[in-house]
C-alpha cells in the first residue's frame, strides 16, 4: 500500500516538478537494455537502498546528496537519473541538483515501486 504524504511535503514535490525533467521506469529500463551511459542514483535512505536497489545504482541519500555530489560527480553535465521510492524525494533532489548547476537530470517518476510493479529485476 502507498505511503500517504502529507499536504504541504507533496505541496513542496508539486513545486519542484515545475522546474525538473521526468522520465519513466520503461524509459530507464529500455535505456539500460540499449547499454546508454548515465549515472543511476538511488536517493533514498542507506537501509532502504541495503534491502534492494536497480542493478548498477549508487547510492547517495537525499540526505547527503548535495553535500558529496560535487566530489563524486564533478562534470556538472554528467547524465544523472535520480530515483527513490515513489518519485517524490528524488524529485527534490533534482530539483537542487539544478539549483547547483547539473542541467543533465531526470527523476524517475514512479521510483522503485513503480519498478517493482512491473517485475524488473533488482539487485541487494
Amino acid at each position: 500500500m502507498a505511503q500517504q504524504h502529507a499536504p504541504r511535503f507533496l505541496q513542496i514535490v508539486a513545486d519542484a516538478k515545475k522546474r525538473i525533467r521526468e522520465t519513466t521506469v520503461d524509459e530507464i529500463k529500455a535505456r539500460m537494455d540499449r547499454g546508454d551511459k548515465f549515472l543511476l542514483v538511488d536517493v533514498r535512505e542507506e537501509s532502504e537502498f541495503g534491502k534492494d536497489h536497480l542493478p548498477g545504482a549508487v547510492h547517495l541519500g537525499k540526505g547527503v546528496l548535495e553535500r558529496d555530489i560535487e566530489e563524486r560527480v564533478p562534470d556538472t553535465a554528467a547524465p544523472l537519473v535520480l530515483y527513490c521510492g515513489g518519485g517524490y524525494r528524488s524529485a527534490l533532489a533534482a530539483d537542487n541538483l539544478q539549483k547547483m548547476g547539473y542541467n543533465n537530470v531526470l527523476s524517475m517518476d514512479g521510483g522503485i515501486r513503480g519498478w517493482r510493479e512491473k517485475g524488473y529485476p533488482l539487485t541487494s
